[in-house]
């Protein structure tokens, strides 16, 4: 039966200022929560706001005690029934998420599994691809961070922010595709752009080759993005899906035609209980899944998945789960590869390291 629930904030300061087409920061916030039971405590954690803590340890706690800690689809259940007054989205999503990916790592360590293999791997490995490129970047920091995950870490393509200044984006991406060669560019403008700008800014892009442009408009407009798909030049696909974080999130983008290939993160969706939903959802209709960022959360979960395409290997996170986290994977040849000798998925906290950015 589950036991004691706990929840830390810990915020983490970037490595230098960073933005992208509408949002701009110099921290970041990770929520980690641990769950006992058997003698074991399984990890799970979101990129959210440290206000998820008293949620997590007031609220969703008592409802999860004394529960089957083997029995998650029970345990979610009563996770989304209790914040049906709060609403499902955002923080609320992001507390559970937290706790489902604690639960999952749980069970496998009861069962003295790596997760991966508990969900049962379609693959050996995820590939990657760099992201980051901010639009706080001057052009040899952008070049400078874009070529090395090209030539340390192998990746196949990398992907930069746009949106902010429009009018320097095209010079920008001449910079980065100069910088990586034969690797693929990939865009995001964090739903920057109106539907016309958007189309009028991919058509801008194509001499550079971009072969992903993500959220070129608000997710919110399911409609906006799907005229802008239509419109895009041949080769170049349209991405987005992160901010879902229910499976009728998904399911929007999804009927409206709205996308090429479909994001998901494990952070916000429901866990890994929502990724594996969002995948099959996504096998049904033929796209593919990306999933985005928290690269070594997503790692179990992304060898298992249908049609799943890549993984984001955004810099920030990266940055992070090595600083707080044992086990962490390493890029090889643009990929990486759960660790089968470790049970659970494999991360353990650092706490000494961790304590010095608790909230």
């Amino acid at each position: 039966m589950i036991g004691t629930v706990r929840a830390r904030a810990f915020t983490v300061p970037t490595d230098a200022p960073e933005a992208d087409g509408t949002f701009a920061w110099d921290t970041t916030t990770l929520v980690v929560a641990e769950i006992e039971a058997g003698g074991e405590t399984g990890l799970g954690y979101s990129y959210t706001d440290a206000s998820i803590v008293p949620l997590i340890t007031k609220t969703l706690a008592a409802r999860l005690s004394g529960l089957p800690a083997l029995d998650i689809p029970r345990a979610n259940a009563v996770l989304w029934g209790a914040v049906r007054n709060l609403g499902r989205s955002g923080l609320a999503a992001t507390a559970i998420s937290a706790l489902d990916t604690a639960l999952w790592d749980l069970k496998a360590r009861l069962l003295g599994l790596p997760l991966a293999s508990l969900f049962g791997r379609a693959r050996e490995r995820a590939e990657i691809y760099g992201s980051g490129g901010f639009t706080s970047y001057d052009d040899r920091q952008l070049r400078e961070q874009l070529a090395g995950w090209v030539e340390q870490d192998g990746c196949r393509a990398v992907k930069m922010k746009i949106g902010r200044q429009p009018e320097r984006d095209p010079a920008r991406m001449a910079a980065a595709k100069a910088a990586i060669g034969a690797a693929h560019l990939f865009i995001d403008a964090n739903g920057a752009f109106t539907p016309k700008r958007a189309v009028a800014v991919a058509r801008a892009a194509e001499p550079f080759g971009v072969a992903w442009f993500e959220e070129p408009v608000t997710s919110d407009d399911p409609a906006g993005m799907a005229s802008v798909r239509a419109a895009a030049p041949a080769g170049m696909e349209i991405a987005a899906g992160e901010y879902a974080y229910t499976l009728d999130d998904l399911r929007g983008l999804l009927a409206a035609g709205a996308v090429d290939v479909a994001q998901a993160d494990v952070t916000r969706c429901g866990g890994y209980s929502g990724f594996l939903k969002i995948a099959a959802l996504c096998e049904a209709a033929h796209i593919d899944l990306s999933g985005h960022c928290a690269p070594a959360l997503h790692l179990p979960v992304a060898v298992a998945a249908p049609h799943f395409r890549h993984l984001e290997w955004f810099h920030d996170h990266v940055r992070i789960e090595r600083m707080l986290f044992d086990g962490a994977p390493k890029a090889r040849d643009g990929a990486i590869a759960p660790d089968l000798t470790r049970p659970g998925h494999g991360l353990i906290l650092k706490t000494p390291d961790a304590d010095a950015y608790a909230v």
